[in-house]
């Protein structure tokens, strides 16, 4: 019998009554057990107990000897003494003894001395490339490791693969030379210390045109971001010439205020070895580690698209197989950033899982100016891979070989296990922050080192030579050829013509959103709706419900839509998702438990109350249905996992992607994806997505948490302006609707117009199961739509006095008010859209009350909270009327966390419009 293990544990083997061999074909396997009557000499006895010593020393070396390996190319300690727990001794071993090697170390070698082994095993993990895997949980993983990384030293590279190597990093170091002499006052956050990382990409190129690998997401921060471009990937760097002198990067057609280079993005096809695969470089802002869940999500959202893994009927389809997830990280920003922990969390968990991510952190040894050991409470900076059990391989960036051969390993494990892995690739800034700072200002030892040493890419080329590998032309060759490229395409800046590659593709039936706002008919059938909510609540005879939801959930959803009337906001929810899968459009949902919901009121999913089995049951409307409702209920986190499905949006533009806050305030943890992606990335990048949000508000007695969605900072992202006509193009939506219906045209409008913006619903909590906030089937046939501004129909327009104009909940507090005190002259108009700023509506509206001479906004929230800053300006601006502000006064937080006089104030802000003349 053969064991595919390469490395066999001693004492488990022993244990077993086998003692372990080599085979020459490299395999491992076992003899027969010994007679028992066999009788074990001493000094056999003796010999088997050193080899087991041995294995324990081998065993330690692995799990230490990482703390003594020469990893950093500048360090200011040079202190590589061998560490107390690797003395031979601790373990009984001495020069005298003679080991067998086989078996527990993957060299060629056969045995020798402990002096032997110690300068094989300084080698393998005490040298310039080293690593930690004794912390895996899976024995399989660590001795798959093991037997790889100490097999890797034995592998020799090619003349062809070094000059691959040497050519990449000396077309990465021309380009900062060509730029700091053409464009000297730009701050380019050039790789210079850092272009052994190019030894990397060009090794992950080869590797992945030999696999099954058909498109790279990669997301990297600024540093050595534009070397790569215009140096492996070739791109033309006249765009980015374009830039430095001011000239903007997209057609003047278009609506865009542009971006600096280092925030570039690039979709193009790679060639190598005859394959081609496509490249997808995502833009990343200067929230250096903002871009790694965008490049998950966008991964997943492609391995959606192609049906590979949990998306797929075959079995043996796996995620990863065709799309790869590569990140690019800062060795301060990775450990410094929360969104790291966040994101490696989602790795492994259902339905964010994407099969694997290589993860490459530049270790600089340096933040802005803080030194890595005063910047973080661990010791390595990739120390956060451990978290979830991933290996980690240290490089030093001097030696680029080994940087091609860590990849190797990165790359290997990641397709064998399809788990993230690290590469800590210590290397060094030849510049402070950027090129314009002085670095020495805070780190002069450092600096000293950095600046009386020889480039990488130089002293790589020396090497070559003199092995013989090129020669001095050669090296110069290729330094002037890059050279006068680069000098070419500056020479021809004058005849460049930028224009629009993003609308393409998958892209190339949206268009950018017109400035006028346009009614689109979001209506369904009605007997399909009938349908739909009827198979929203079905499931399969064997399965065990919760009594409580068969009541309250099945039987009352199946009454309601037999009625056509008394629909609740779930209801209307279902209806739009299930109308949407049903045209075979793909649906995701995702947050903190949203298959059940906040306020238990979802139930998209439905737990076996026996067997704990989720079943979906939209995902079973039609036997043929093309569209998959997926609900991802996620980690506690925001920040991540926003980013994550706004990864997934801007790749798929005709599926629909929603994000459930779980309160409302919970998206103040996620505000750098909104600053730089949600809010800015069509204004910087021309990426239009059609995300949507949902943030559960209102004032219920909750305290200062969860009360409020603070609706106002969003508002105050949008791009609205306060004096434009009706039309004005903004940058997202924001709306507080007010019933069912609404919400139901809002998610079914996402998909149906041409064009995709952001829409961040001001969603209810209390109006979830209020019966005056419900629709009816016939508010949401064919011919229906959202409505931005819905009048009141229940007052005589002649007598109306007051005007009271309101958005969200406090509607219904207002009529009820109005209701008990028996008041007949007063209007309530709901803004249903707060942006794009509904103009015409409202002159529509008030064009009905002649005799109307108070105009009031009605709110819930304090007077610097709510809506009510962007709405006056925008309705004293346009619609021309004063306008009169009721409700809380200013305040330092949303809500008072005192019951009795949140009573007092509820009464108040509910009266308190109708007493005003």
């Amino acid at each position: 019998m053969q064991r595919n293990l390469h490395l066999c544990n001693v004492r488990n083997l022993r244990a077993a009554g086998r003692c372990f061999y080599h085979s020459d074909n490299g395999v491992y396997g076992h003899r027969p057990k010994p007679p028992e009557e066999y009788s074990v000499p001493e000094n056999i006895l003796d010999a088997r107990k050193k080899q087991s010593n041995f294995f324990r020393f081998v065993t330690a070396y692995r799990e230490l000897a990482h703390k003594s390996a020469t990893i950093n190319p500048v360090d200011l300690r040079r202190n590589y003494a061998r560490l107390p727990e690797l003395n031979p001794d601790r373990f009984g071993l001495s020069n005298t003894d003679v080991f067998d090697f086989r078996g527990i170390l993957n060299v060629p070698t056969i045995g020798g001395t402990i002096d032997d082994a110690l300068t094989i095993l300084d080698k393998l993990y005490s040298g310039p490339l080293s690593s930690e895997f004794s912390y895996l949980e899976s024995e399989h993983e660590r001795e798959w490791f093991a037997h790889r990384i100490e097999g890797i030293n034995n592998e020799e590279l090619s003349n062809e693969e070094k000059i691959d190597i040497a050519k990449e990093m000396l077309k990465s170091q021309a380009w900062d030379n060509f730029l700091a002499v053409k464009f000297a006052q730009v701050k380019r956050y050039g790789g210079e210390g850092a272009e052994s990382m190019m030894a990397f990409f060009t090794e992950l190129f080869k590797l992945t045109s030999k696999d099954t690998i058909e498109t790279v997401v990669l997301g990297m921060p600024h540093r050595g971001k534009l070397n790569l471009l215009t140096g492996l990937l070739q791109c033309p760097p006249n765009k980015i010439f374009m830039k430095y002198r001011g000239i903007p990067e997209f057609p003047a057609s278009t609506k865009a205020m542009c971006d600096i280079p280092n925030h570039y993005s690039v979709s193009i096809d790679v060639n190598q070895n005859g394959k081609q695969f496509h490249l997808a470089m995502l833009n990343n802002p200067s929230h250096l580690e903002v871009v790694n869940p965008i490049s998950m999500g966008k991964a997943r959202a492609k391995q959606q698209f192609i049906k590979e893994g949990d998306y797929s009927d075959d079995v043996n389809s796996k995620l990863g197989d065709k799309v790869l997830n590569i990140q690019l990280h800062g060795d301060a920003a990775f450990i410094g950033q929360g969104i790291n922990q966040e994101c490696l969390m989602l790795a492994q968990t259902p339905n964010f899982d994407i099969g694997g991510t290589i993860h490459m952190i530049i270790n600089n040894q340096i933040g802005f100016t803080t030194p890595g050991e005063r910047g973080r409470s661990c010791r390595y900076a990739s120390d956060l891979a451990k978290s979830i059990n991933s290996p980690v391989i240290h490089v030093n960036g001097d030696y680029p070989e080994l940087v091609l051969k860590a990849t190797r390993i990165a790359f290997e494990y990641q397709r064998q296990f399809r788990k993230d892995i690290f590469i800590d690739f210590n290397c060094f800034r030849r510049w402070g922050h950027n090129e314009m700072d002085d670095p020495t200002f805070t780190n002069p030892l450092l600096y000293k080192i950095i600046q009386n040493r020889k480039s990488v890419p130089d002293l790589y080329a020396e090497k070559l030579v003199a092995e013989g590998v090129l020669t001095g032309a050669d090296v110069k060759t290729i330094i002037s050829e890059h050279m006068n490229w680069l000098t070419d395409e500056l020479k021809s800046l004058d005849k460049y013509e930028p224009d629009l590659t993003y609308f393409q593709k998958q892209w190339s039936k949206i268009v950018q959103a017109p400035s006028a706002i346009e009614i689109w008919d979001t209506g369904y059938d009605v007997e399909q709706l009938k349908l739909i909510g009827e198979k929203s609540v079905q499931y399969p005879s064997d399965f065990v419900i919760h009594p409580h939801l068969l009541k309250n959930h099945v039987n009352a959803r199946l009454s309601k839509v037999s009625n056509g009337a008394n629909l609740d906001w779930a209801t209307a929810e279902a209806l739009a998702i299930g109308s949407l899968l049903l045209q075979g459009h793909h649906v995701r949902i995702s947050g903190e438990d949203v298959g059940r919901g906040t306020f238990s009121n979802r139930h998209a999913m439905l737990v076996d109350q026996e067997t704990n089995d989720i079943f979906i049951p939209l995902n079973g409307i039609k036997e043929d249905q093309e569209g998959l409702f997926e609900v991802a209920n996620s980690i506690l986190s925001e920040e991540a996992v926003l980013g994550y499905e706004y990864g997934m949006a801007i790749d798929q533009p005709n599926n629909l992607y929603i994000w459930e806050s779980q309160f409302g305030d919970f998206f103040n943890g996620a505000q750098i994806i909104f600053d730089t992606y949600i809010a800015s990335g069509e204004t910087k990048w021309m990426k239009s997505n059609g995300l949507v949000v949902l943030l559960p508000h209102g004032y219920d007695g909750a305290g200062a948490e969860h009360s409020s969605s603070r609706m106002e900072r969003f508002l105050q992202l949008t791009d609205s302006k306060e004096n434009a006509p009706d039309g004005d193009d903004i940058n997202m939506q924001i709306v507080n609707p007010t019933t069912p219906a609404q919400y139901f045209h809002l998610l079914r409008r996402q998909l149906v117009r041409n064009y995709r913006k952001p829409l961040i619903i001001i969603s209810p909590k209390t109006l979830l199961r209020l019966s005056e906030a419900t629709s009816t089937l016939k508010d949401m046939a064919p011919g229906t739509h959202f409505l931005p501004v819905i009048g009141d129909d229940s007052v005589n327009a002649s007598k109306v006095s007051k005007v009271i104009f309101v958005s969200g909940k406090h509607y219904y507090a207002l009529v009820k008010e109005r209701s008990d005190k028996k008041i007949q002259d007063v209007a309530i108009i709901r803004l249903e859209s707060l942006c794009p700023f509904p103009l015409v509506n409202i002159q529509q509206e008030l064009a009905k009350y002649k005799n109307a001479r108070t105009f009031i906004w009605s709110q819930e929230e304090h007077r610097n909270m709510g809506a009510w800053t962007f709405v006056k300006p925008r309705f004293e601006n346009l619609a021309g009327r004063k306008l009169t502000y009721c409700g809380r006064d200013t305040a330092a937080c949303p809500a008072v966390g005192v019951g009795s006089r949140h009573r007092e104030e509820a009464v108040a802000v509910v009266e308190e419009p109708f007493k005003i003349k």
